[in-house]
């Protein structure tokens, strides 16, 4: 997942998502440990079958060479030089890298690995052992692709078939009823009982704000941001203001996607099917913002347009489809107006949310990219739609 006014999302069927692009390190180490009795994982090993673990750091100035190592451990039986590679350029995050097989005769091998590499210091603002534990159930539930291997700065996983999501796609009614059944039944799932049953909104947001940094290490940046963001203390306290505010409002708290962009979702239409991935900040959350987060990003990527997102008729239908999925029954229209009511006041959290994140990979991504500009923008549309839900006296 994935944050950009650029193209953030890739048609491939490899779901990139817009936060997935990494800082490499120069180095490449090597070696191999696991949970499991065996040294060396078998082919298509599950990780949740054994924690298959390869000791290794990827470069990002190299990735196939990195790839090309952690290969050998998880398809030993590929011939190197049968093996391509595509790396994926799209995300401001993670960097993907695809590999392909090919037989002797020239056959394409139906078995694609994909390779993520953590950006720089994102470790900062993602719980990499929460994200390896909801895929692992996710997988198990059928919601997720296999996971095949864990290394130092990343980890490789199943390949999903299909295209990537679209502004045109996402409102297509065979595209959005599959998303709108999928969440539902993402949001049915349960976490192990150790997992804090507790909406990860507000612990994650003010980790975030407290990892803004005070000043920039940029004097240019810090100009920058003291002319286009409202000073920390404000932003503090609207913090504070929001969740006073949608504390209130009795959304169910449901294990949610959290980053739900069009990059992050796959569709494959002869099999009639829509899978989501990157599970970065997936962890138990409100409903309303997993909804309201993924309507948030019908806007566009390359040229957001605000105007894309969706309109009352078009969340009706959507939300009456989730809401008997989830609930599995029939449901009418003043359940479907509450949710409506809900999704369209948590989309605030969104956008202070990505707000955050995006002033914060200012200060330590490597990537060529304006997060101010990006936080900027978040930060502008959350108050107008503060000022056209009339809440500002809410919020007092």
């Amino acid at each position: 997942m994935c944050r950009s006014v650029l193209a953030r999302q890739s048609n491939d069927g490899v779901g990139i998502g817009a936060r997935n692009r990494a800082h490499g390190s120069r180095h490449l180490v090597f070696g191999i440990w696991h949970m499991a009795v065996a040294t060396r994982p078998s082919l298509g090993m599950d990780v949740s079958d054994g924690e298959v673990r390869v000791r290794l750091r990827i470069s990002e100035s190299q990735p196939e060479d990195g790839a090309r190592q952690l290969l050998k451990h998880i398809r030993p039986h590929w011939h190197l030089q049968n093996i391509s590679y595509k790396i994926f350029t799209d995300g401001i995050t993670n960097k993907l890298v695809g590999c392909f097989y090919k037989e002797e005769n020239g056959t394409e091998v139906n078995d694609i690995v994909l390779i993520r590499i953590y950006g720089n210091k994102t470790d900062l603002l993602i719980d990499r052992k929460a994200e390896l534990r909801n895929m692992k159930l996710l997988h198990k539930v059928g919601l997720a692709p296999c996971l095949y291997a864990v290394f130092d700065n990343g980890l490789a996983y199943k390949y999903v078939s299909g295209v990537t999501l679209t502004t045109h796609s996402v409102i297509q009614p065979k595209v959005w009823r599959l998303i709108a059944r999928q969440m539902a039944k993402m949001h049915q799932v349960q976490q192990d009982p150790e997992v804090p049953f507790t909406p990860m909104l507000w612990t994650k947001s003010d980790k975030f704000l407290s990892l803004v940094p005070e000043p920039y290490s940029n004097e240019l940046k810090q100009t920058r941001f003291e002319e286009m963001i409202k000073p920390l203390k404000e932003l503090r306290q609207e913090l504070n203001n929001l969740k006073n505010f949608l504390s209130n409002l009795d959304s169910p708290v449901v294990f949610s996607h959290n980053d739900l962009l069009l990059g992050n979702v796959i569709y494959n239409e002869p099999k009639n099917k829509a899978t989501f991935i990157d599970y970065e900040y997936a962890d138990y959350n409100y409903q309303a913002f997993d909804i309201g987060n993924h309507f948030a990003e019908f806007v566009g990527i390359s040229d957001i347009d605000y105007t894309r997102y969706p309109s009352k008729e078009f969340q009706m239908p959507w939300l009456k489809e989730y809401l008997e999925t989830y609930l599995n029954r029939l449901v009418n229209d003043e359940e479907v107006e509450l949710l409506y009511t809900q999704v369209n006041q948590f989309v605030l959290a969104s956008h202070f949310f990505w707000g955050l994140w995006a002033l914060i990979q200012a200060e330590y991504s490597n990537i060529e990219f304006d997060f101010l500009e990006y936080a900027s923008i978040r930060f502008k549309e959350y108050y107008k739609i503060k000022d056209v839900l009339s809440l500002t006296n809410n919020f007092s």
